[in-house]
């Protein structure tokens, strides 16, 4: 016979997360069938600007197509290497030619390495997901945890997207791979060139190392394989460094990097987020620079892909509203940028959002970058992006609905696992 008090305990925790749980299914549902057929509009963007940092450059790209068509034609001129990792890779007319483009330099004795997640890309037909042999390819399995269900450490997805080519020239940021990220998607990209590509190149060959020896059932690289190898770095690039979470060895410094940042800031932090689902520690960090004086501003998609995430992100407004933080919502198309950049000296360019997903549970990497040029372009492109954004008023938020008001009640408990 069970304890009474279990019982209670299993009810009221059913209660908590079950009814939450499912109301943010029949939520995704219904918007899933509402968005079918539905295009996002045209929304304005800024051309790639190269700008000279230390020894080398940092290209910035705020539209697919561009950044596309110079991710190819680095693969297309690659001598020696191709390093590509990536989270979503549609097998579509993009996904296509990105394939392609791997294949034919592994065809002229190019060494190529591919890292997908296979999770995201679940739904793509299998045959797009078949290398020739002479392309090394390492698929993160759905399931990596092995018979170590208990470590939560082996859970995170590989949300990463990086491409190096010849150890000359990186590529990294929020772009997935696929037709709609070209044209329909507002997000941020950069290139870089010089020291601070190795620390790219060091990135992909370390998961690859930590990853290579999974039981053969749950992975696609070989398990004799012998480990990746890199040569030395010939020199430091101190205006740029590489931070890179990594669920498998609990090493999460974004979050850190954000929050130092942050709380020096003397005159404005701006931010662009597809997902803002905060902690407490990370909002107290923000509202005490505006108590400050600082300019914090937030950019945010009015309607994401996930609206769950957008409901569950609202949790927040209120407090930095009242604390004089402002915020932004992109309209008519997805902003996915994982950007900010402060006191017009310090940028970062990355592939975490702001979410506990990101912070504390997948593999992330970011750039940060402390140069007044490459500062000075990030706020021109956020003042480009607000000329596509409505701001949220703090009337505007007193006066929502009771069913917004209800719904976000409902979803609140499953704030801490987003």
């Amino acid at each position: 016979m069970r304890h009474p008090v279990a019982q209670v305990a299993k009810r009221t925790l059913l209660t908590i997360f079950g009814i939450p749980m499912l109301v943010a299914i029949a939520m995704s549902l219904v918007d899933s069938y509402r968005r079918r057929g539905k295009k996002p509009k045209p929304f304005p963007t800024r051309t790639a600007h190269e700008i000279s940092v230390g020894g080398g450059t940092v290209t910035t790209y705020t539209f697919g197509q561009d950044l596309y068509d110079d991710m190819l034609a680095a693969i297309e001129g690659a001598q020696k290497q191709v390093l590509l990792e990536t989270y979503i890779w549609k097998g579509d007319a993009v996904g296509q030619r990105f394939k392609k483009a791997l294949i034919d330099a592994a065809d002229r004795g190019v060494e190529v390495r591919v890292i997908y997640d296979s999770f995201a890309n679940i739904v793509v037909r299998p045959p797009f997901k078949r290398f020739p042999a002479n392309v090394k390819v390492l698929a993160f399995p759905v399931y990596s945890a092995g018979w170590r269900f208990f470590d939560l450490g082996r859970y995170g997805r590989d949300h990463r997207k990086i491409l190096v080519v010849d150890d000359t020239v990186g590529f990294v940021g929020g772009y997935n791979i696929g037709t709609p990220y070209a044209t329909e998607w507002r997000d941020t990209h950069c290139r870089i060139t010089g020291p601070g590509v190795w620390d790219l190149s060091r990135a992909f060959a370390d998961f690859w190392n930590l990853h290579r020896s999974k039981p053969r059932l749950l992975r696609r690289a070989r398990r004799d394989e012998p480990p990746m190898l890199l040569s030395t770095a010939s020199s430091w690039e101190p205006r740029i460094r590489v931070h890179r979470n990594i669920p498998r060895l609990w090493m999460f410094p974004i979050r850190g990097m954000y929050i130092e940042a942050i709380n020096r800031a003397q005159r404005n932090v701006w931010m662009t987020h597809a997902y803002f689902i905060p902690d407490e520690n990370f909002v107290d960090s923000l509202i005490d620079a505006a108590s400050r004086g600082v300019d914090v501003r937030l950019l945010l998609p009015a309607k994401s892909n996930h609206i769950v995430a957008d409901w569950i992100s609202r949790g927040y407004f209120r407090r930095m509203l009242d604390a004089g933080l402002k915020i932004h919502r992109f309209r008519d198309a997805m902003v996915h940028a994982k950007t900010a950049t402060i006191d017009g000296s310090w940028t970062t360019i990355g592939t975490a959002n702001v979410d506990r997903l990101s912070m504390t549970g997948n593999y992330e990497i970011n750039v940060e970058i402390i140069d007044a040029c490459l500062a000075e372009e990030m706020e021109r492109i956020f003042e480009t992006d607000l000329t596509n954004a409505l701001p949220l008023t703090l009337a505007e938020w007193e006066a929502r609905d009771v069913y917004s008001r209800f719904t976000e009640m409902i979803l609140k408990p499953l704030r801490p696992l987003l």
